[in-house]
């Protein structure tokens, strides 16, 4: 039966990745005999543009009905003081679907290895995933803002921290069976649960170790022992700042794709990089993060193995050869960069 993917290029760069992340899915499915239907979809500016909001209903109802969701970018400095951002349609759109974890895999390619901002021996062997929950926290608490004082309330429930951590666990077992789960439990009430729940959770997975580590700690463990992680779990805002820390250890965000799912729904994938509007239009955006992207959504979404570790391969090979985009040192294009990939496909 064929597969309805959901394309959302959206902003800045986003139409000249998406272009090349689809031009290489185009290729691997020939190969392996995967069917699928693309369907293209407008959102965040684009979606303001139509209708005046970033996520139109037509696109969360295509969404919400695809077996997967690709999306390449978003955000724009037109909407700056805008009273709607770009942006809104992306948080609007992870509490529609119910994307409640967000998968990061960090890993060292050797050919970039120069790029990384910590010493060849610090980052040699890294290959860790954070596990971010994504729809519960401070990002969706109340918020208010007058004039001498401003108020953020971060709350989780049981529940949502359960799942997320069955999510972390059952990742860890296909892995290092490692898990290290992150709070603030000295200060938060929030961690102290997170915590309580964690170590619950554990009991049922016997052949996976769990430590717990303080936010402040893991941040300084990340640069000065990144191989000592596995799988990392935390809450929302815990979790968007160290990916983010976690992201420059291979030396560009332009190689680092991502996941987010749901419990039962559409998983949504996408680059962790923004919009880049500076260089949108030049044809000299990195498409390789758009392009793993697309290898994580064969793999996870529909069990593609083949076509997920061909254009893996593919992109590792590419990266030896020397084929470098600007952010990477050189000056391939997009074109050429995605080209590359297909030849060595």
């Amino acid at each position: 039966m064929s597969k309805k993917i959901v394309s959302l290029a959206g902003d800045g760069i986003g139409p000249e990745i998406m272009a090349a992340g689809l031009e290489v899915l185009e290729h691997v499915a020939k190969k392996v005999n995967f069917d699928y239907q693309m369907i293209a979809k407008p959102f965040g500016g684009a979606g303001i543009d139509l209708v005046g909001h970033p996520l139109p209903d037509e696109t969360l109802e295509a969404a919400k009905a695809a077996d997967a969701v690709l999306l390449a970018a978003i955000g724009s400095p037109q909407y700056d003081n805008a009273p709607i951002r770009p942006e809104q349609g992306l948080l609007a759109i992870r509490k529609a679907l119910n994307l409640f974890a967000n998968i990061r895999p960090v890993k060292i390619f050797d050919a970039l290895k120069h790029l990384s901002p910590l010493k060849e021996e610090r980052i040699q062997g890294v290959d860790f995933v954070v596990v971010r929950e994504l729809v519960g926290g401070i990002y969706f608490g109340e918020h208010r803002l007058e004039e001498t004082s401003a108020r953020d309330v971060n709350d989780y429930s049981d529940e949502e921290i359960r799942r997320i951590m069955h999510k972390a666990f059952e990742l860890a077992r296909g892995r290092g069976k490692k898990v290290t789960s992150i709070d603030k439990q000295n200060v938060l009430a929030t961690s102290k649960l997170w915590r309580q729940v964690a170590d619950d959770v554990a009991k049922a997975y016997p052949d996976v170790t769990l430590e717990h580590q303080l936010v402040d700690s893991a941040a300084m463990l990340m640069i000065t022992n990144p191989t000592r992680f596995d799988v990392i779990v935390t809450e929302n805002l815990f979790g968007d700042i160290l990916s983010d820390e976690a992201s420059v250890l291979p030396g560009t965000l332009g190689v680092m794709p991502s996941a987010s799912h749901s419990e039962g729904g559409p998983s949504l994938y996408e680059p962790i990089h923004g919009s880049a509007p500076d260089i949108a239009g030049k044809g000299i955006a990195n498409p390789i993060s758009m392009i793993l992207s697309v290898a994580m959504m064969l793999r996870d979404s529909f069990g593609e193995l083949a076509g997920a570790e061909m254009i893996e391969d593919a992109v590792a090979k590419t990266l030896a050869q020397g084929i470098f985009t600007k952010d990477l040192g050189d000056n391939a294009t997009t074109a050429e960069m995605t080209a590359s990939i297909i030849g060595n496909l």
